[in-house]
């Protein structure tokens, strides 16, 4: 069933956006009395299509996602890469998705143009999210810099292109019982050196992802494929 999201509720109906209406009379050509799922404070209500309301039927049982909360940093990619990645991560159960400026970032964002490209890769995420029926939609934050990440909390992960790591399968079992994991991608060719030693001096455990050098928009969705393998109840 088709599910969408909803920020408003008024009077046992539920309000859409202009682009949800749009998607639902257009694209799935529905009508009045069709049946769609809409998500309201993460709680999943069973709506019935009323002319141009949303009816609430009843709600529906909530599903236990996993427990653990999943931060994924990435560089600036080049469009259609970074759309994959949003869209594959958010699929894959992240919770925030943090935009980062490296040394060998190919892709540069004027400040001016920031603001747009954030709405547009929270569209992404969103529509990943009503796809595979998840009940929030991922964070994408403003775009950062590595020294942001000093404070942050949870065990922290940099995938690593140097051959004397350990795997990530060792960090895994070695730190069981943190609820949050972040995880730094560098961008085509690695992270520098001194982005890579910065980021073991405030905390982050390095990783090597095998013998396989894998394209930088493949990375996320191979480590967050372990992690639900690793912790799906």
């Amino acid at each position: 069933m088709q599910r969408y999201f909803s920020n408003q509720l008024d009077n046992n109906k539920l309000i859409l956006s202009s682009d949800d209406w749009y998607h639902i009379k257009t694209v799935m050509r529905m009508n009045n009395h069709d049946q769609i799922e809409v998500v309201y404070d993460t709680e999943v209500y069973l709506c019935e299509i009323d002319n141009q309301d949303i009816k609430i039927i009843n709600k529906l049982e909530k599903k236990i996602d996993n427990n653990k909360k999943i931060i994924l940093v990435i560089p600036l990619l080049r469009e259609n890469k970074m759309d994959l990645v949003l869209q594959k991560a958010t699929e894959l159960g992240v919770n925030t998705i943090i935009p980062i400026k490296t040394e060998r970032s190919i892709v540069q964002i004027d400040k001016d143009k920031e603001n747009k490209k954030i709405i547009r890769w929270t569209r992404i995420c969103k529509e990943a999210s009503e796809q595979s029926h998840r009940t929030d939609i991922p964070i994408v934050t403003e775009i950062k810099n590595l020294n942001s990440l000093e404070n942050i909390d949870g065990l922290k992960i940099v995938c690593s292109t140097r051959e004397d790591k350990v795997s990530l399968k060792k960090i895994l079992t070695k730190h069981e019982n943190y609820d949050r994991i972040i995880i730094v991608i560098g961008p085509e060719g690695g992270l520098s050196n001194d982005e890579e030693n910065y980021l073991i001096k405030i905390g982050f455990n390095p990783v090597t992802l095998g013998n396989r050098i894998m394209r930088v928009e493949t990375v996320p969705i191979f480590l967050l494929s372990v992690l639900n393998y690793e912790y799906m109840e």
